[in-house]
């Protein structure tokens, strides 16, 4: 018989089984594994944390060991801020960046070289004078001694006693093996100004370049909020060095008139030491920089350390309430108590190196903060400056007591 049309176009169904068990049907999505079977995202899991683990070892593992050359590109950094201004204007005026980046760090080590070169005649003149005048210091203090305690000593006894004693035989066995960590230490020194020194240079000659190159990878809006910070860096990295250049000359300039009234020799270098110390050294720089004049004056008489002392402190406030907020109000507007605040945070993280550059990083970051934030005018309200609104004091106990007697 002949297929008709409906049998043609009439579709062909699967046949359904007559019965299925629960073992033949697929495992739902998100089903447990069996038992006794480890599932299959586990070892990729573990693989994977044990690979971050790893990397995270390894990066700080790495942070560790290149802390100290960070640090020096840090030190570099500020550097290359500080003397900007001078290496631009010079390149603004036709100079080459390279040229004028030479000349600045040329100068800057010239001078550090003469100041290290007379600190040291002068400290080594003093030691030869100690040394030269120590039998004389030693017959005094002999004759003293007789004098007070009825003792017969002689500098042949002295002598003889301190040469033939264990601790001078274990301070010269100590110095002998200590002469090759002292070379160390100078030449880690040398090193590391070798390298806050290129890497500052090439910061400063080739500052075009690197935020150039920083702004390739930002958007528009980003780039001009990069720059903008930049240039604010530079605006308070060189106003605070310009500002503590200023207060470390007038310094310098006072003790040395000090100094030389009073006769004490070396005036000229104990000014300039008196003068960079106790600016450029936060915190302990003023006490670490009047204990060298006051001791070279004890050398001279007795009386004229305490003369040093006397106008070293009376100097440090004129300085803190005169000097410095007059030159200071314009470069590095900050508080002093944040000024001290963050001297204390960059020691805390990063020594010495965190307590020089502390201020002016913390005055970079409020320049730049303060443009975000909005400023209202204030209220003329008495007690913004510290006044105090009384309220007027309301009846007494016996006139509460007298009127709950009168209600009653």
């Amino acid at each position: 018989m002949a297929r008709t049309d409906e049998d043609i176009e009439q579709p062909t169904r699967p046949a359904i089984p007559a019965a299925t068990t629960a073992t033949d049907r697929p495992p739902a999505p998100g089903a447990g594994v069996p038992e006794g079977r480890m599932p299959r995202w586990l070892p990729r899991a573990m693989v994977l944390a044990l690979a971050l683990i790893a990397a995270f070892q390894l990066g700080t593992w790495a942070f560790h060991q290149l802390t100290g050359l960070l640090i020096n590109i840090l030190i570099a950094f500020f550097l290359a801020l500080a003397v900007e201004p001078a290496v631009s204007r010079m390149a603004a005026r036709g100079m080459r960046r390279g040229l004028a980046t030479f000349l600045v760090f040329f100068l800057l080590t010239v001078a550090a070289a003469g100041f290290v070169t007379l600190l040291g005649s002068m400290l080594a003149g003093q030691i030869i004078k100690m040394i030269e005048g120590f039998p004389d210091y030693l017959d005094s203090l002999i004759h003293w001694t007789n004098a007070t305690f009825h003792t017969n000593l002689k500098r042949v006894d002295v002598q003889e006693g301190v040469l033939r004693s264990d601790w001078l035989r274990k301070y010269a066995q100590n110095s002998a093996a200590g002469v090759l960590d002292v070379s160390q230490q100078v030449l880690g020194g040398l090193f590391q100004m070798l390298t806050v020194a290129l890497f500052s240079f090439y910061f400063a000659a080739d500052g075009p370049r690197l935020r150039r190159g920083l702004c390739s990878v930002l958007p528009p809006a980003r780039q001009a909020e990069v720059l903008r910070a930049w240039e604010i860096a530079v605006d308070k990295t060189g106003g605070y060095l310009y500002s503590r250049g200023l207060m470390a000359l007038v310094s310098g300039v006072a003790h040395y008139v000090l100094l030389q009234a009073l006769g004490v020799p070396y005036a000229p270098v104990l000014g300039v030491w008196v003068g960079l110390v106790s600016q450029f050294v936060p915190t302990i720089g003023t006490y670490l920089a009047g204990a060298l004049p006051m001791l070279i004056a004890f050398t001279v008489a007795p009386w004229y350390a305490v003369w040093v002392l006397v106008f070293v402190v009376i100097y440090q406030q004129f300085e803190n309430y005169m000097l410095q907020p007059k030159l200071t109000a314009r470069s590095v507007d900050i508080h002093p108590a944040v000024a001290f605040g963050s001297v204390i945070v960059g020691t805390a993280l990063l020594g010495a190196v965190g307590a020089l550059i502390a201020i002016p990083a913390v005055a970079t970051l409020q320049a730049f903060l303060g443009a975000y934030v909005k400023r209202y005018d204030v209220t003329d309200d008495p007690r913004v400056n510290g006044h105090r609104v009384r309220t007027p004091a309301g009846p007494g106990m016996l006139a509460r007591i007298r009127a709950a007697r009168t209600r009653r």
